[in-house]
């Protein structure tokens, strides 16, 4: 196999963002988040729920916003 035919294993960030409804758990912001930025999907949706329970739900409004503008 030659150097032009691999693909790289890692994740590499995209270049815009972009919902990942293919992975989605709910609206695929988390997914999205995560493939911009190019780590775990899972990494992302924990960093989300201690966010929200450390912020007092400030989040929620956030990610639906996130959702509706980003679609």
């Amino acid at each position: 196999m030659s150097q032009l035919d691999r693909k790289p294993t890692g994740g590499s960030p995209s270049t815009g963002f972009r919902l990942d409804k293919s992975r989605a758990k709910l609206w695929g912001v988390c997914s999205g988040i995560a493939n911009h930025f190019g780590v775990d999907a899972t990494m992302v949706r924990i960093g989300f729920v201690v966010a929200t329970l450390v912020g007092v739900g400030l989040m929620i409004p956030i990610y639906v916003a996130i959702a509706l503008i980003a679609d």
